[in-house]
C-alpha cells in the first residue's frame, strides 16, 4: 500500500516546484483582457480502529467528487486523490485530499497538490499521536474532518475551498482559498490584485461598517470591535482568507473565533466594487 502510494506522489516531486507561486500573477492581471480502488490498513493503533485510503481517478463512481472545467478545448479536474478514515470508540477522522489536473502549468499544478498531501499528512499523523495520549489518560471524543469544494467555476476563474474542522471540548475551524486563473495558469493572491497595501486599510474599515450595521439591525448579530473586548477586529491580513465569486465579487473571510463569538460560525463580508475599484490593478477578476 505505502509503495502504491509513494508512486502516486513521485509523480508530483518529478516536476520542479516554482520559488512563489504567484510570479507572474502581475502580469496576468495588467494583461487585457482510473479505476476505484480501496486499500485497508490493519489497525495498528487499536483492533477497533478502522484505517482506509480510497484513491480515485475519472471515473463515473467518481462524478460527484469531480469538477471538469473546460478551458480552450482542455479540461482541468479537480479529483479526490486520497482519503484517510480512522474511528477508535468516540474518536474519529476523515480526510479528504482535492487533487488538481489538466493545467499546462505543471509546476503549479504540482505545488499546489504537494501542498494538499503536506497539509492532510500531517493533520493525521498529528491525530494519530493524539489518540495514543488519550489511550492512556482513558478519554476520548476527538473529531477531525478536513475536505474541500469548488467555490466558483467559470471560464476564467477556479477557486479550491478547503476546510478543517476540530472538535474536542470546543470546536474550531480552518478555512483555505486557491483561487487559480485558469487561462493564464496564475494562483490569484490577495496582494496581486491590488496596486498597493492601501487595500487593506479600505477593506478594514468597509468590513467595520458593515459589522455595525448587522449588530444593528439583525438580532443576535455580536462582532467583537471595541476594546472592551478581548481580541477586537482591527484590520484584514495582508494575506487575509478571501475568493472571487462567480458575479467577480470579492469576499473576505474569517474562520470561527476570529471577529465574533464561535455560535456566529465562519465569516464572511462582500466588499462592494465601487469601494475598491480605484485600488484594483485590473477588472479582469473584480469588477
Amino acid at each position: 500500500m505505502n509503495e502504491k502510494i509513494e508512486k502516486l506522489k513521485k509523480q508530483y516531486h518529478d516536476i520542479p516546484i516554482p520559488d512563489e507561486l504567484d510570479g507572474v500573477v502581475a502580469q496576468a492581471l495588467s494583461s487585457h483582457p482510473r479505476k476505484k480502488k480501496f486499500y485497508i490498513w490493519p489497525s495498528s493503533i487499536a483492533a477497533a480502529a478502522m484505517i482506509f485510503i480510497t484513491t480515485v481517478n475519472v471515473s463515473p463512481d467518481a462524478a460527484n467528487a469531480m469538477a471538469k472545467i473546460p478551458v480552450l478545448g482542455k479540461v482541468v479536474e479537480v479529483i479526490t486523490f486520497e482519503e484517510m478514515k480512522q474511528e477508535e470508540k468516540h474518536s474519529r477522522i476523515d480526510v479528504k485530499t482535492p487533487s488538481i489536473s489538466g493545467l499546462e502549468n505543471k509546476g503549479l499544478q504540482t505545488s499546489l497538490n504537494e501542498k494538499y498531501i503536506k497539509e492532510n499528512e500531517q493533520l493525521y499523523e498529528q491525530f494519530k499521536k493524539e489518540m495514543k495520549t488519550l489511550r492512556k489518560e482513558e478519554k476520548g471524543n476527538v473529531a477531525v474532518s478536513s475536505g474541500y469544494d469548488i467555490m466558483t467555476d467559470t471560464d476564467d476563474l477556479l477557486v479550491v475551498h478547503r476546510y478543517v474542522e476540530e472538535s474536542r471540548a470546543s470546536t474550531s475551524s480552518v478555512n483555505q482559498y486557491d483561487t487559480i486563473d485558469k487561462k493564464h495558469e496564475v494562483l490569484v493572491t490577495l496582494p496581486s490584485l491590488f496596486k498597493d497595501k492601501s487595500y487593506i486599510k479600505v477593506i478594514s474599515e468597509n468590513i467595520k461598517q458593515q459589522m455595525k450595521d448587522q449588530m444593528k439591525h439583525e438580532e443576535g448579530k455580536i462582532y467583537w470591535l471595541t476594546e472592551e473586548d478581548m481580541d477586537p477586529f482591527k484590520e484584514i491580513a495582508e494575506n487575509q482568507s478571501f475568493y472571487i465569486t462567480k458575479d467577480h465579487k470579492l469576499r473576505i473571510v474569517f474562520d470561527k473565533y476570529k471577529v465574533a463569538p464561535g455560535y456566529m460560525g465562519n465569516i464572511e463580508f462582500e466588499i462592494p466594487t465601487d469601494v475598491i475599484s480605484n485600488l484594483l490593478v485590473g477588472k479582469r477578476y473584480i469588477h
